[in-house]
């Protein structure tokens, strides 16, 4: 058995919890390709020892005979490990070090339960679409692919953007409006939900489209078919515009004209027998508190 592990920073009272995770892995004699840089934060910053037979510096370097990827830290790091990693053969599984957790699903109370399970294939795998966005004249991002959404945003000191769209060349909409969201299933418990969007299963074949702040109330969040293609041209003061990635960022011009479809592949992850996706939703959105519920 081979695992490679992905991680970025962690708090200081989460080392008892890496202790724990990495001593489960020695004493199983799991070898782990463990990121490098997470290696020397580990080792300089929180001046501990860890367990590795291995290194990995990026998706360069990954072995890809890697049985599981595990991703310590919050849903920031477990996009952060798509992005290095870039394998979509092998599940990646998100270890929470972070607060909320929709993909780092797996808490600190519950990490010796859920190795055993993993390592005794007791877990569903779940495949999770991915979107593919394209530039019309400029020169794509290294890794143009988004697991939770592309967003088209207003910088700092710009007016609203009208942002035209359109669905497999058909006009839907001209938003004016700071911004749009462009989800996939696993991102409309993202950024998407903050702004009002609507959630759906992981298995979902569609995709969401949110305004952010638009001009007209009337316009609201809409779920389209993931077999479609989104074009977005955009016009507003200035010269450019932002393009989000998930976690990456980068300036456009508005002559910019930007294509969005469903990528050919998908992310495998892991779905645990005591964490099923409406069991998830339940205990992050903290629903049945109210004792109405």
């Amino acid at each position: 058995m081979k695992v490679a592990v992905f991680g970025t920073e962690v708090s200081d009272d989460f080392l008892p919890v890496l202790e724990e995770f990495f001593g489960f892995l020695k004493s199983h004699e799991v070898e782990v390709q463990l990121y490098k840089p997470f290696y020397n934060y580990i080792t300089e910053t929180l001046n501990a020892k860890t367990y590795y037979t291995s290194f990995f510096h990026s998706h360069t370097d990954f072995d890809r005979e890697n049985n599981y990827i595990f991703s310590v830290g919050g849903d920031g790091t477990f996009l952060q490990s798509v992005l290095q990693i870039r394998s979509f053969s092998v599940p990646v599984i998100g270890v929470n070090g972070g607060r909320l957790g929709f993909l780092a699903d797996i808490s600190a109370e519950q990490i010796n339960d859920a190795l055993f399970n993993i390592f005794n294939k007791n877990y569903k795998i779940v495949e999770r679409s991915m979107l593919e966005v394209e530039f019309s004249d400029r020169e794509n991002l290294d890794f143009n692919y988004v697991l939770n959404e592309m967003t088209v945003l207003k910088t700092d000191n710009s007016s609203m953007l009208n942002v035209a769209a359109y669905i497999d060349g058909e006009f839907l909409n001209n938003y004016w409006a700071d911004g749009l969201i462009i989800a996939t299933p696993t991102g409309s418990t993202a950024y998407s939900l903050s702004v009002g969007g609507p959630i759906l299963t992981p298995n979902s074949e569609n995709i969401i489209i949110t305004p952010l702040a638009p001009h007209t109330l009337t316009v609201r969040p809409m779920v389209v078919p993931d077999n479609c293609t989104i074009t977005l041209k955009v016009e507003g003061r200035g010269s450019n515009y932002l393009t989000s990635l998930d976690s990456r960022s980068v300036s456009v011009e508005f002559s910019t004209v930007i294509s969005v479809k469903k990528a050919q592949f998908k992310l495998k992850t892991l779905q645990l027998p005591e964490q099923p996706f409406f069991y998830t939703l339940r205990n992050k959105l903290m629903w049945g508190i109210d004792r109405r519920n």
